[in-house]
């Protein structure tokens, strides 16, 4: 069934966990009281065995109910687990929807320090596009969701992308149920299982195993044999001794096969349910078909193959219980399961990276299509191969909610000029163009929807110089800083075949006549070396540098006026220079006798 608009359909399914979560909540009280009543009455029935009325044998149903109950309480208990993370699942969307999701969920601030553009145009941290975008719940799914925003894909792979974003746009089940599956923490943690998949196997031979497992029968039979008095015990006392020296001899590789293993099994359950949703899912776009094809291993699934190594895992730590615990060394069992995980982590290991990034993708795209479910007036963007190419028709930002944000036209390379230097006074939104422009094409690049009427632009690098600041550690002024920031751009416009560079008010920290010569020689380097972008500025000087390049340049500007004693801004691009500054006029705003 093809959902509906994104609050109305939301609003359903949250109405619908909220009846469910209370339909639960209703069974567990019920089933709570069951097992009060159950343990009351096996206390009956011991007082009565132990009067020697009954046997003893009574004591089983009464026991095997409270068993049953147990189960079944445990099960209905993940189901309110569950059902409570679907209900925070459709809230997050909802308050995504009404502007309201700054400050929730992860910020993947963590990212910060891998693109100087980061941090300029907001794309993480607090109130960022990540935050706005992430649904994931794996690292795996966060690090390819960080990754596809730092450094935009070939056309191919954008066109992919968008293709299988397109698919899983209408999937709010398929997306609900993997971002759900992630149990207790926000992010479900997968580097544990990394670093036990990168360990060189034990190398234990699999005839070990059998050894292991036909040495602990014997000295069960030797055991049991005993205490019947069916063996003479001296059998068992010179048994005992072969079987220590076998395990000493084999305790240091055995320990190696099991080293993180513990830690491996939590990331495992969350791998191995996430995966399984993943494999029951029809998918239609190419990409996610030939991912879901890539997942077989040997003719089974990856959750197929986790399944089987889990019930390892859970076998080894019940040889641990203090009661089984005797037994199980007696019987060499961990010993035995040693030699199975052994030899599970030497033919799959090296599957877990794939799969990994397999459950990375799949979350990436599934948020980029849950972006694009929740704003389906957003386009996506048209890729072209040849650039540097920048056209957009009413483009917004994308941090800004839709009723409040002003779209302006923008055009760049191409047939339209390589520079716009943009003029116009304090908080008229030259800044916030920067950012829209920047912002999109990293939304473009990834895959996703762009906030614009329609997007027209080819693969580019970005270069961005708008938050700059003095560093006190590195004994750098803010106008050093700025010029480090500018040379790497330049540089980047060496390596890279395209670079779009968003420059705010460039070279401010000097005086206007250096500023005058500075500005002109890098910008048409910039431009001379095949890049594209805008500089904002408050120095109307620099808008000399336009008449010099030609055609290759362009002033645009943005306007304030003065109403009711207050200042008014419209946030519209127009063409030529700006005439005016309201500078004086702010300061007399605040009370400055200027």
């Amino acid at each position: 069934m093809t959902p509906g608009p994104p609050h109305p359909e939301y609003t359903r399914r949250l109405t619908d966990w909220d009846a469910e979560i209370s339909a639960y909540d209703r069974t567990s009280r019920r089933i709570s009281s069951a097992r009060l009543v159950t343990a009351g009455i096996a206390l009956i029935v011991a007082a009565q065995v132990m009067r020697g009325i009954v046997s003893s044998w009574w004591l089983a149903a009464p026991a095997l109910a409270f068993l049953a109950l147990v189960v079944f309480h445990a099960r209905v208990t993940e189901q309110i687990e569950r059902a409570r993370r679907a209900r925070t699942w459709y809230e997050r969307g909802l308050e995504r929807i009404d502007g309201r999701w700054p400050g929730h969920g992860p910020d993947g601030a963590r990212f910060l320090d891998r693109q100087p553009f980061a941090a300029d145009l907001d794309v993480f941290g607090p109130g960022s596009l990540f935050q706005l975008l992430n649904t994931t719940r794996t690292e795996a799914g966060e690090e390819t969701l960080a990754s596809w925003l730092l450094a935009g894909a070939p056309p191919d792979e954008v066109r992919a992308r968008q293709a299988a974003v397109d698919d899983l746009r209408p999937a709010v089940d398929f997306r609900e149920a993997v971002a759900v599956t992630a149990v207790g923490a926000e992010t479900g943690r997968t580097s544990g299982l990394s670093r036990w998949a990168a360990r060189t196997p034990a190398g234990l031979p699999r005839a070990m195993g059998a050894v292991f497992a036909v040495m602990g029968l014997i000295s069960a039979v030797l055991v049991v044999g005993t205490f019947q008095l069916r063996i003479d015990g001296r059998m068992l006392v010179l048994w005992l001794p072969v079987q220590l020296a076998l395990a000493l001899t084999f305790w240091r590789r055995s320990q190696a096969a099991l080293a993180l293993v513990d830690v491996a099994a939590r990331d495992l359950a969350l791998l191995s349910a996430v995966l399984e949703r993943i494999e029951r899912q029809d998918f239609r776009s190419p990409r996610l078909r030939r991912l879901h094809d890539s997942l077989e291993t040997a003719g089974a699934t990856p959750s197929q193959r986790i399944a089987a190594l889990l019930r390892l895992i859970t076998w080894l730590d019940s040889t641990r219980n203090q009661i089984f615990a005797p037994i199980a060394w007696l019987m060499m069992v961990p010993f035995v399961l040693a030699v199975s995980i052994d030899r599970w982590h030497a033919r799959y290991a090296t599957a877990i990276p794939g799969w990994l990034q397999a459950v990375g993708d799949v979350e990436a795209l599934a948020a980029l299509a849950t972006y694009a479910y929740e704003h389906d007036d957003d386009p996506f963007p048209t890729i072209v191969d040849v650039g540097p190419v920048f056209e957009a028709a009413a483009l917004g930002h994308p941090l800004i909610p839709e009723r409040e944000a002003v779209r302006n036209d923008v055009a760049l390379g191409g047939e339209h000029p390589h520079l716009l230097l943009v003029s116009g006074s304090n908080m008229s939104g030259k800044s916030t163009l920067l950012r829209a422009i920047g912002v999109n094409v990293v939304l473009a690049l990834a895959g996703a929807p762009v906030r614009a009427g329609q997007l027209r632009l080819s693969p580019m690098a970005l270069g961005t110089s708008l938050r700059i600041d003095d560093s006190l550690q590195a004994g750098h002024s803010r106008f050093y800083a700025e010029i480090l920031r500018i040379r790497a751009i330049v540089d980047l416009t060496r390596d890279s075949p395209a670079v779009l560079f968003l420059l705010d008010e460039m070279l401010a920290g000097t005086n206007s006549h250096d500023r005058r010569i500075g500005a002109e020689a890098i910008t048409r380097t910039l431009v001379d070396h095949g890049a594209i972008g805008l500089v904002t500025t408050h120095d109307l000087a620099l808008a000399e540098v336009v008449p010099s390049m030609g055609g290759r340049a362009a002033n645009v500007h943005f306007e304030d006026r003065i109403e009711d004693g207050a200042m008014v801004f419209d946030y519209r691009m127009r063409p030529g220079v700006v005439t005016h500054s309201n500078a004086l006029a702010l300061m007399r705003a605040i009370g400055l006798d200027v």
